[in-house]
């Protein structure tokens, strides 16, 4: 009994690698993003419970600088450089999957370059890309126009941009947004 029961256990958090979750029309959904602060964590989350979607956190293989300073002084040399930091660990098999979320926090007007790393590091022919970012004044910013020279051949959707601050109280925004989208095949 002890062995089922552990067994049990051990299957509700060992993710299964070749299921992806779907909508109830069954469009397959991921939600990968990248978050310094916690914030695009946080509003990432919403989205996969919004949608029943995967998560995946872009994580870089070298860790941003804790200090605001010291961030936004390497995100700013990285944009203005065109850096595409490595990342940590595998990337997701996006061709499982109909819908992707990607989000970041807005650096300099756009996506943190290990967003953008993993935007080239894809091919995104036939699929959906859905933009969501966090920021502290400059919404979207150029985000958009710089995720579609990066998703080339993706259909790409109207992003929702929220308030660092304010992602914890904006569950029902983020329903709303996403029951607006119509994901459905």
């Amino acid at each position: 009994m002890k062995r089922i029961v552990l067994i049990a256990i051990m299957t509700m958090f060992l993710p299964d690698m070749n299921t992806q979750a779907q909508t109830a029309s069954g469009t397959k959904v991921l939600v990968a993003y990248f978050s310094h602060s916690g914030n695009t964590r946080a509003m990432a989350r919403q989205i996969a419970e919004a949608t029943g979607g995967d998560l995946f956190e872009i994580v870089p293989a070298a860790a941003y600088p804790a200090e605001y300073g010291a961030v936004v002084d390497q995100a700013k040399k990285e944009i203005g450089g065109g850096v595409r930091p490595a990342l940590k660990g595998r990337l997701p098999d996006v061709g499982a999957y109909d819908v992707i979320f990607v989000g970041s926090p807005c650096w300099w007007s756009t996506v943190a370059p290990p967003v953008a790393t993993f935007l080239a590091d894809c091919d995104w022919a036939g699929k959906t890309v859905v933009p969501f970012m966090t920021h502290e004044g400059s919404r979207m910013g150029r985000s958009e126009e710089d995720i579609r020279k990066l998703c080339a051949g993706a259909t790409l959707l109207g992003g929702l941009p929220l308030r660092g601050g304010a992602v914890k109280d904006s569950r029902d925004v983020v329903r709303k947004w996403v029951q607006g989208l119509n994901l459905t095949k």
